[in-house]
């Protein structure tokens, strides 16, 4: 091991959020003893190689792929810190193998994904679109063909009870929502008993929230999770919102739920394959709201996200286990102790000297 903790920011970075991650990141690592970062070089197909990952002790990554074969022949890579709380681009069990640790960012994602639902929520049952539209052709309050939804007295459903579940629901509980329902088979009736949350069956949170959000991880088990047998049981005056990953719902399913008014509509910010093709069939629509993946790209993730993964790293750097490690079974590996030792030995000869 080299006496420089090199650390490589994956490349998309400079194209997908150019101008929004380098202050933070300039703050978090410049000037510290023994610690260097660098741009990751343009990877094949968004995928990173070894010779890439070789370069580096740790790896910031927003959306570059780590595949097993990525993984090939890397020695040197101890951490891969994610700039947000989704982790579907990256094989965890293969980062595992290789003694390398996966954090995430979950402090950081919580508000503005919170409010990036409530802002999907209010938009569609006040038909903000729709309205726009409306004005916009010279028409006025007399063609509106129905009265407005309220969000008081209403019920909020969500797939999912973890960090972002339990913001939006310590938000909306003010907002006079009447019940908030929650699906999660890893948490307790104790742990949201504080927020007034009901733990329920998927089903009944399908049945009967007036606003039904997706709020869990992608992988093998929650992939396809949401499927046509939901949308069926959803009331035709509910709404739909995708904020977590496209892959989590049966895309097809929800098209046709729209399109033939099986629900009143649908807010989407995330889809099977990003960017989705200009032929989705979700854009024909005009009862949904589409975003890029982005209403929750603020001022405040930007800078919450950034601190937080640097943190980790930083951490690491020291010889220390970041908070949010997603792969924990890494600590008892020999190989990754090793590292962490390494790095451990070498911050406190720094600091003695």
């Amino acid at each position: 091991m080299t006496d420089t903790f090199r650390i490589g920011l994956s490349p998309d970075f400079y194209f997908d959020a150019k101008g929004y991650f380098e202050d933070v990141v300039e703050k978090m690592f410049t000037g510290v003893p023994g610690v260097e970062y660098a741009s990751m070089p343009p990877q094949p197909n968004k995928t990173a190689t070894p010779e890439a990952l070789n370069q580096f002790d740790a790896v910031v990554a927003l959306a570059i792929r780590i595949a097993p074969e990525s993984l090939k022949g890397v020695e040197r890579l101890a951490v891969v810190s994610r700039w947000g709380v989704g982790f579907d681009a990256v094989n965890v069990n293969a980062l595992t193998a290789s003694d390398i640790m996966l954090c995430n960012t979950p402090k950081g994602v919580r508000r503005p994904v919170s409010e990036a639902i409530l802002t999907f929520a209010f938009a569609l049952s006040k038909r903000v679109f729709q309205l726009d539209r409306m004005t916009r052709a010279g028409k006025w309050r007399g063609d509106m063909p129905g009265l407005l939804g309220d969000i008081r007295g209403s019920v909020l459903g969500s797939v999912g009870c973890g960090n972002i579940a339990r913001e939006l629901f310590g938000l909306a509980r003010p907002l006079g929502f009447r019940r908030l329902l929650a699906c999660d088979p890893f948490v307790t009736r104790e742990q949201v008993t504080d927020l007034g949350v009901e733990l329920v069956d998927m089903d009944t949170v399908f049945r009967e929230s007036d606003f039904v959000s997706v709020n869990t991880y992608l992988n093998d088990s929650t992939r396809d999770l949401v499927g046509e047998r939901h949308f069926r049981l959803m009331k035709p005056t509910a709404y739909f919102i995708n904020t977590a990953r496209g892959g989590i719902v049966q895309h097809d399913a929800l098209a046709k739920a729209l399109k033939e008014k099986w629900i009143a509509g649908a807010g989407i910010d995330v889809f099977p394959n990003e960017p989705p093709p200009k032929d989705d069939p979700l854009f024909t629509l005009d009862n949904v709201i589409v975003a890029p993946h982005a209403l929750a790209w603020t001022h405040a993730i930007m800078h919450d996200n950034g601190v937080e993964t640097c943190g980790h790293v930083l951490k690491v750097a020291r010889g220390e286990v970041p908070d949010a490690v997603v792969n924990r079974e890494v600590l008892d590996r020999p190989g990754f102790r090793k590292k962490l030792e390494h790095y451990r030995q070498r911050a406190t000869a720094a600091r003695r000297g």
